[in-house]
């Protein structure tokens, strides 16, 4: 298996977070034994206890991602340590961060520095992975450089979406949710075996509802959901020692978008001002006659979202005497017709829409050790062509005068061989080392910005291209103090792929690729349980040294003055540490776990571009550069979660009381103090009511239960300073049902 999938043996807790729960079932508490049961994980290609794995990991499962509201990958990031999922201004382009290390870029084409995996197969574009998560049964998240073991290379990290497999006996279940804002959610799975060699499971979900944000003029809502998902997963056991595994799935978003507001006065000419929103559940939108024509809509629409995805992976695995073979074939598919509204007003300042396909088609073939002895090892190679189509059009035209369409055609191409080797030199010292060598060729086809109605402005060009050749790794050892407690230390190199910046730029100057990203990890840790395994501590270090950091900035074009441009900032370094730790007392039925982690970033050598200097000696134009060696790369200081659970045994029934909490620090933006996020706490709570003999469960919640008013990000588009909200306090009810 690919990664760090994860097979409990029984019921335990990583990262803050319960496992080997059936899917779709509750969050619980170890048995009132007391004790961290212990999880079977196969991070090196066997299967291993994961204290006994050297590598800074948390994993969630899919009963706690049903209990905290996990509907995508960007969920995540208020249940793990060092992790931001943050979408460009509000729109479907996320933006990952692990530890820092991020990359941030509201174009479609370029690569994340975390990837991000569902049952082994990568989606090598961030707007690929906004599907729903269902019928989990975990997640993990790997901080660090991730490339040796996985179909893509990273510098941040990774993460595996795990679903749920056919079972070998009948099984079914059926989740409702109800809350505030009429939002609802339900989720559906039949599973088990068709003949004595086929097993197969149907899972599907719908969310709806939960429109919370109104339009400041007119009182419509926005931000209702309207997603949907199905998946078929059939396992055939076509011999003894070959199994043969088809993975299909279909999901489909006709979603509300997301809504600004507008934190500062909005200056539309000399005599009209948009005033500034106290209220962040206010917003606005306006769609102009001539800009919906252009992109097929109806003039009276809101932000709206039009995706559609789908793809197939086949994994076909033989087992010889002492090693594996396994084939993992798989093709991914986008297609994405979205409008935003970047400015929150109903003026049409920045009005965006975009329309993408997007496919990649990948083969992983490896072969992994099997058989005992102090030396096992894994060996493979990877293959993967992505294509993507886009027409990206803005609509500027109460700013500028004028409507921008965006147009071009990109693939890549990239040819990987990597393989580890793991040596037990004694009974307690373990060493490891992995290699990669990747070559990848990248090309922008056909790039061509032009003006609506053309006013003399336009730029277009045939192929540019770009790639590189890498050899990347990892040297690590790992040393056995006693049964309990492990030490580690790794060393590992990673590579994020360069790219093109795909804006709607009228200057050929803009176009010129930026360099791959080049990242090397020092880490250290420890991993321990315990006071008879009731208390679990799992502490880490790192420093990063960072090369030709992908910065998002701008270039000067001697006629049309400041270009957004992602660049290379030549030295950047990160440093950090986190700690994660699990009580379960004996036979007390209570849980309390902590997650905290540190980190500090800066440029050590950075010459950028000072926009108002540069501008004020036009034209000509002319680059003005500020040195921001010292500065902050701009990232949450502190992430912080936890959660307190406790079990009770009432006649009949059990009873499970639960209260969770994150924290992440400010982040301190680029742009300047005006677009800073405040640091902000956000606290849910449940109670979970299940009787001794029976198959239902249920649950009431509230998510943000003291209505914290924050911001997710802040930016801004043409005049308008704009920021997106995060959601209110909501209550709700869940029913469970489980055959």
């Amino acid at each position: 298996m690919k990664g760090t999938l994860v097979r409990a043996v029984t019921s335990g807790i990583i990262g803050g977070t319960l496992l080997g729960v059936p899917a779709l079932a509750q969050s619980q508490a170890p048995d009132a034994g007391g004790g961290i049961p212990e999880i079977i994980v196969t991070a090196q290609r066997r299967e291993q206890s994961v204290q006994d794995v050297g590598l800074s990991v948390s994993v969630l499962s899919g009963a706690d991602l049903t209990a905290r509201h996990v509907t995508s990958v960007n969920d995540l990031q208020n249940l793990t340590p060092g992790l931001e999922v943050i979408n460009a201004f509000g729109g479907g382009q996320p933006q990952f961060r692990i530890r820092g290390v991020g990359f941030n870029d509201y174009a479609s084409n370029n690569t994340p520095t975390v990837g991000i995996y569902v049952d082994e197969v990568a989606y090598p574009l961030p707007i690929m992975t906004q599907g729903l998560i269902y019928d989990v049964d975990r997640v993990e998240v790997l901080r660090g450089p991730q490339g040796v073991l996985y179909g893509r290379n990273t510098t941040g990290g990774a993460i595996n979406v795990l679903t749920a497999n056919p079972t070998d006996t009948v099984s079914a279940g059926i989740t409702g949710d109800y809350g505030s804002y009429n939002a609802s959610k339900v989720e559906a799975f039949v599973s088990g075996p068709v003949s004595n060699t086929v097993k197969v499971r149907l899972s599907a979900t719908t969310q709806q509802g939960g429109a919370w944000q109104t339009n400041r003029a007119t009182g419509q809502d926005l931000g209702n959901a309207n997603r949907s998902a199905v998946r078929a997963k059939i396992d055939w056991a076509a011999t003894p020692d070959t199994d043969v595994k088809l993975n299909l799935h279909y999901g489909r978003d006709l979603s509300d978008g997301a809504g600004a507001y507008v934190f500062n006065p909005v200056a539309q000419s000399s005599t009209v001002t948009v005033k500034a929103d106290t209220d962040p559940s206010k917003t606005g939108w306006g769609l102009s006659p001539a800009f919906a024509k252009i992109i097929g809509a109806d003039p009276a629409s809101k932000p709206f979202r039009n995706n559609s995805s789908g793809g197939a992976d086949l994994t076909v695995e033989h087992r010889f005497e002492t090693m594996t073979l396994t084939s993992i074939t798989a093709w991914e598919a986008l297609n994405r017709k979205e409008f935003n509204d970047w400015d929150g007003t109903a003026y049409h300042d920045a009005d965006e829409y975009f329309n993408s396909r997007a496919q990649d088609v990948s083969q992983e073939v490896r072969l992994s050790s099997t058989g005992a002895g102090p030396l096992q090892w894994v060996g493979g190679i990877y293959y993967a062509h992505e294509t993507l189509r886009e027409a990206f059009l803005s609509d500027f035209t109460d700013n500028y005068g004028f409507i921008a369409n965006t147009r071009y055609h990109q693939t890549a191409e990239s040819i990987a061989g990597f393989g580890q080797v793991d040596y037990a030199a004694t009974d307690r010292l373990k060493v490891t080392l992995g290699l990669r060598e990747e070559h990848e060729d990248r090309t922008l086809h056909d790039f061509a910005t032009t003006t609506i109605p053309y006013v003399g402005l336009g730029v277009g060009t045939a192929s540019v291209p770009t790639g590189f050749t890498q050899t990347t790794g990892k040297v690590g050892a790992e040393y056995k103090v006693s049964d309990p407690v492990l030490l580690y230390a790794n060393i590992s190199r990673g590579v994020k792929s360069g790219g093109f910046t795909a804006y709607n730029t009228l200057a050929l100057s803009g176009l010129k690729p930026f360099a791959p990203e080049v990242l090397w990890a020092y880490e250290a840790g420890v991993k321990s349980d315990l006071l008879d395994h009731t208390l679990r501590l799992n502490a880490s270090a790192y420093y990063y040294d960072y090369h030709n950091q992908q910065v998002q900035s701008v270039v000067i074009d001697p006629v049309y003055g400041a270009i957004g441009k992602i660049v290379n900032a030549p030295r950047s370094e990160i440093y950090g540490a986190e700690l994660e730790a699990q009580w379960a007392p004996a036979r007390t039925g209570l849980l309390i776990t902590q997650g905290l982690g540190l980190s500090h970033g800066e440029y050590k050598e950075f010459k950028a571009v000072n926009t108002a200097a540069s501008l004020a000696t036009c034209y000509p134009c002319t680059a003005v550069y500020s040195d921001l060696s010292g500065e902050e790369l701009g990232f949450p200081r502190i992430t912080y979660n936890g959660s307190v659970s406790h079990d009770w045994t009432l006649p009949g029934y059990g009873v499970t009381a639960e209260a969770d909490y994150s924290y992440r620090g400010n982040l301190r933006s680029g742009l300047g103090s005006t677009y800073n996020v405040r640091g902000y706490w956000l606290a849910n709570a449940s109670v979970t009511l299940k009787p001794e003999q029976g198959p239902w469960t249920a649950t009431v919640y509230g998510q943000n239960i003291f209505d914290k008013r924050y911001d997710l990000t802040r930016n801004f588009f043409t005049n308008a300073d704009i920021a997106i909200p995060g959601r209110p306090a909501t209550w709700g009810i869940r029913l469970s049902y489980l055959y």
